[in-house]
């Protein structure tokens, strides 16, 4: 999975440190405690401007903006601006005026956008989440009613998903906003990642640092995705799937459409394209023997799933592959 992180210039410590980190231990953890998974973030970390400091200033090195590969999410970390009066300063800026422009053509490119705390002022101020739901920091709502009577604004909830976008609430909602992707991309390895990050089960950090997702997360839901990953080759049937797990088949499609946000059945081709695209970028097999392992009939088949799914060819991804050894 492509992630971009887009840093403007006063950025939230905290809140762009806490997003790299989940996914940076993501990988690191992966590799080390479910090699199965070939779930991996490519993770760049880009800006509307060549220099940009933290709110507390440090440097950050930053991709330029126009110059990033089509992501599958651009995270909006927030703004360290904790006062309506510096927030409204911060928004007419004009770096943070061309961060609204770059949104918007990356939603007309496909790409979801999901953003936290304060960063949900700039996704806002884009236009592109008018009519649809939203949150936002909670000490900050009025002001956003106010400037965004187009969004749809829930407080209720620390994340809301609508469509092709996801907002989480507070400074600490980065944390639940960061597992809630990682979540879509693999319950098992979002499972390993959360029990790690615990410092430990004493009740006093409790309350401060577990997510929200390990309130959340479905045992049935993880345990889908091992027995779809150990069968890819072979046709999908929900039957068998909820056979398998004890189940009965509208509960499975009903929890795993409320963890994932999308049916057994396209989470089953999602892994399907993840596990192609990790071969083609890490062994030399053709594309029918990389068809004939995920399930597909015919390599043609393959690459017309590929290129219409992701936007690249087989030599594209095998060149991105390349390029990272």
């Amino acid at each position: 999975m492509k992630l971009a992180i887009l840093a403007l210039d006063g950025v939230f410590d905290t809140g762009l440190a806490t997003v790299l980190d989940v996914f940076t231990t993501a990988n690191e953890l992966g590799a080390i405690h479910a090699p199965g998974i070939e779930t991996r973030f490519d993770i760049e970390v880009i800006g509307v401007r060549d220099v940009v400091q933290t709110a507390l200033g440090m440097r950050v090195p930053v991709k330029p903006a126009s110059a990033m590969d089509r992501p599958d999410w651009l995270i909006v970390p927030a703004l360290g601006t904790k006062m309506p009066e510096q927030l409204l300063a911060a928004l007419s800026r004009n770096d943070v005026v061309d961060a609204g422009a770059m949104l918007r053509d990356a939603r007309a490119n496909g790409t979801g956008i999901a953003a936290a705390c304060i960063g949900t002022f700039v996704l806002a101020g884009s236009g592109v989440l008018d009519d649809h739901v939203a949150t936002t920091t909670w000490w900050l709502a009025p002001i956003f009613r106010q400037r965004y009577p187009n969004v749809l604004l829930d407080t209720t909830r620390m994340v809301v998903p609508s469509g092709p976008f996801v907002t989480a609430g507070a400074a600490l909602g980065h944390i639940d906003l960061a597992f809630w992707l990682l979540n879509r991309a693999s319950p098992e390895l979002a499972s390993i990642v959360a029990r790690h990050l615990l410092v430990d089960s004493r009740p006093s950090q409790a309350p401060y640092v577990i997510p929200n997702y390990l309130a959340s997360a479905d045992p049935l839901v993880e345990r889908f995705e091992q027995w779809a990953r150990n069968r890819l080759a072979e046709g999908f049937s929900l039957d068998d799937a909820a056979n398998a797990l004890s189940s009965t088949p509208r509960t499975l499609q009903r929890r795993v459409e409320a963890a994932l946000g999308r049916s057994p059945l396209a989470y089953f081709q999602d892994l399907r394209i993840e596990r192609a695209v990790h071969l083609l970028r890490t062994s030399h097999l053709n594309v029918e023997a990389i068809a004939s392992e995920v399930g597909y009939g015919d390599g043609a088949t393959l690459r017309s799933l590929l290129r219409r799914r992701l936007g690249q060819g087989v030599r594209e991804i095998r060149q991105a592959g390349t390029s990272r050894t």
